[in-house]
């Protein structure tokens, strides 16, 4: 065993993420807290420790053993913005005051907290001030940092905050954010595709002289419409985008209704909505031959989809509202109730009200009449994706998207692909790839790997269940590089260890 050079405890342990790098730096775990049974079985199995380490609920810890360094990741719901963003409105936010007890409790000599990027988005902007501040007052120097996993050595594209802190201002004026790892690890090099195979699939594009241009590599921020996988989704537009009425057998006519809603949905004259719904009339505003048959077709098609959008509001009795009833309709609007701006407004979120389902009871009560229909895409979630697909990610791909605890419809293909053109590449892909069904979800292996865990670390059989444990975990090699950066500041030095 290697001399210990520090010892920490591991507050929202997971599956042991932050143990994994701080023990291969010399780090002593004293114990963990964790209340996931999946997790504490794999934490235990792997790192062949018993149950007894693991010190119960966070919420129910009074006093931490004496430790140098405290690591948590605390869970991030309330702080997504792929959440709600209700922040401390969110009883979750409350584990942050838990930690920050902790802290200021046991006094490590430093601490690395993690989370989600939206902990920094401005929404979140007051939320993040107040757990700086406490950390502040609990007797801490601290800092946040952005940090991509692909920049140290994973082939994920997985950005998280890690708040790092030390005891003393000197060591976090020494504290420096470790470089990006020059040699970056593909998703290719995951999957075993060798150098030639990514070359054979790149797509051929040539020059007004019939030079190759090479392609260039995947990014999944990219706009230039050469990525390295295609994305099932009728809400975005692209080379490499694949539209249910690509998939589904449509007419032109069809399609250049679906462009037409696809074009004209954001635009902000047609609601208050990123995305808006268009009725009959604005379609026959924008193409006066389109017909309601023509609509009902993509309806049945199951492409489009009707909703209720406009309601008007008759006589009622105010006794014979519910609450939630008598909430929904203090939005109204001249005597009207529309859709769109319910959806903005934050007090139904706080107060869990389902727009659908009141709106539903009203109907039922007779209070209100719906006056305007309104046609949407059907796919309009854009994790789903279409028929179970979110995106195919071709072996010439860099990185894979974050890996996330309820999965994702993210997949992989080993297929190569070349073609002289994007239309080309476009239907060759739908011919070899989607209606040839190569492709596959990402492998327990593969995950492991992705996260930057040993290919054979042990995992529950069950999918749903690795995947939620991985994917709420964190990147190890982060964690390696962020300890490598503390302990170089000298905060452990002079410890009286054995």
């Amino acid at each position: 065993m290697q001399n210990i050079r520090f010892t920490f405890i591991d507050l929202f342990a997971g599956i042991g993420g932050f143990k994994m790098a701080l023990s291969n730096n010399g780090g002593h775990c004293l114990g963990f807290s964790e209340i996931g049974q999946d997790a504490i079985n794999t934490y235990c199995d792997n790192f062949e420790i018993e149950p007894s380490y693991n010190l119960g609920d966070i919420t129910k810890i009074k006093e931490l053993p004496s430790h140098d360094l405290l690591t948590a990741g605390v869970p991030c719901q309330s702080w997504s913005i792929a959440g709600k963003n209700l922040g401390f409105d969110d009883d979750r936010g409350q584990l942050w005051n838990d930690t920050i007890y902790l802290l200021q409790q046991s006094q490590p000599k430093a601490f690395i907290f993690e989370n989600v990027k939206g902990l920094v988005d401005t929404r979140n902007q007051k939320a993040l001030a107040y757990i700086l501040e406490r950390i502040t007052q609990a007797g801490y120097y601290a800092k946040y940092f952005i940090i991509n996993s692909f920049d140290y050595g994973v082939p994920q594209n997985r950005i998280r905050v890690y708040i790092i802190g030390f005891r003393e201002k000197e060591y976090l004026q020494k504290f420096r954010l470790p470089k990006p790892t020059d040699k970056k690890l593909k998703l290719g090099d995951i999957l075993g595709i060798s150098s030639q195979q990514k070359i054979d699939n790149q797509m051929i594009q040539r020059d007004i002289f019939g030079n190759i241009i090479a392609s260039k590599n995947m990014s999944l921020s990219s706009t230039n419409g050469f990525n390295d996988y295609f994305l099932f989704n009728d809400l975005r537009n692209g080379h490499t985008t694949i539209h249910s009425w690509d998939i589904i057998q449509t007419t032109q006519r069809q399609k250049d209704i679906c462009l037409l809603l696809l074009k004209n949905r954001r635009k902000s004259n047609y609601g208050a909505l990123d995305g808006n719904p268009l009725s009959l009339k604005h379609f026959q505003n924008l193409d006066s031959s389109i017909t309601q048959a023509e609509i009902g077709e993509l309806v049945q098609l199951e492409i489009f989809k009707p909703e209720e959008y406009r309601f008007i509001i008759k006589q009622y009795d105010i006794q014979d509202l519910t609450k939630d009833e008598a909430t929904l309709l203090s939005f109204s609007n001249n005597g009207e109730l529309i859709v769109d701006s319910l959806k903005i407004q934050k007090l139904l979120k706080l107060q869990k009200i389902s727009i659908q389902k009141t709106i539903e009871s009203l109907k039922q009560k007779d209070i209100i009449e719906c006056t305007e229909i309104r046609y949407d895409f059907k796919n309009t979630k854009m994790s789903t994706g279409i028929f179970g697909v979110s995106r195919i990610f071709l072996p010439t791909s860099d990185i894979f998207p974050t890996l996330v605890a309820s999965d994702t419809n993210d997949f992989i293909t080993l297929k190569t692909i070349s073609a002289m053109n994007h239309h080309e590449f476009k239907s060759k892909f739908i011919k070899e790839v989607y209606e040839s069904r190569e492709f596959r979800k990402i492998t327990k292996r593969e995950a492991c790997l992705i996260q930057g865990f040993p290919e054979d670390f042990k995992l529950p059989e069950s999918r749903v269940k690795w995947m939620k444990l991985i994917g709420n975990s964190v990147s190890v090699p982060v964690i390696d590089k962020l300890c490598k950066a503390i302990i170089e500041t000298g905060v452990f030095e002079n410890l009286k260890l054995q």
